[in-house]
């Protein structure tokens, strides 16, 4: 498995491109932007676009999305049956105010314990509501694809439209923190941590 990430948009999002070593089969996460350097990416390492997958509907991280159906018009895109009104709303999904292209889009919709198959990897889909109702992580292999659920040293905002304080939280600790200590954490924004780094230190969830 090899995992790249690649900040996109104005906001530098965390883009991520998981792709299966044996059958060269790729998945773009949370594509905000760039579209064209993402498919650089791609075409250079000789990869095939499979999937486009959304851990929410937010603009930063689904700007690219017309882009890249223009560029490959082929792939498969996801989000949860939650935030799916939001890809197709300009309005909802920010994309009117954001400051990059309107997106108003399609997309096949996602539940919570899915498995979406890419080569030789499973991408488990866990429903993680309280940055928005359909905000999901991705678990393949040892890491895990947080959007804006959980960061280093913090958690999403709650504070937009569908969000939930208490809802993050509860999702949080239930469906994140159970994993093992030693799973890497790749969130939507800045750097990379652990499980284990998160359960001790984050300030939002020492109790």
């Amino acid at each position: 498995m090899l995992i790249e990430k690649i900040p996109v948009g104005i906001y530098g999002a965390n883009c991520y491109i998981i792709s299966c070593k044996n059958t060269k089969m790729a998945a773009i996460i949370d594509p905000g932007g760039n579209a064209e350097d993402l498919i650089d990416y791609i075409d250079r390492l000789g990869l095939t676009l499979k999937y486009i997958v959304l851990t929410h509907g937010h603009a930063d991280h689904i700007g690219a999305v017309p882009r890249l159906i223009a560029l490959r018009s082929d792939i498969h895109i996801y989000i949860h049956e939650m935030d799916s009104t939001m890809l197709s709303d300009s309005k909802k999904n920010f994309s009117e105010i954001m400051g990059g292209p309107l997106v108003q889009v399609s997309g096949e919709s996602l539940k919570d314990g899915d498995m979406l198959i890419l080569g030789d990897l499973h991408l488990e889909i866990i429903h993680t509501p309280g940055h928005t109702p359909g905000s999901i992580c991705i678990k393949v292999k040892d890491c895990l694809l947080t959007g804006d659920t959980l960061f280093d040293n913090s958690i999403g905002r709650t504070d937009l439209e569908g969000g939930s304080y208490d809802q993050i939280l509860d999702s949080i600790k239930r469906k994140i923190l159970v994993l093992d200590d030693k799973m890497k954490v790749m969130p939507g924004h800045g750097p990379a941590s652990t499980i284990g780094k998160e359960r001790m230190n984050n300030p939002f969830l020492i109790i």
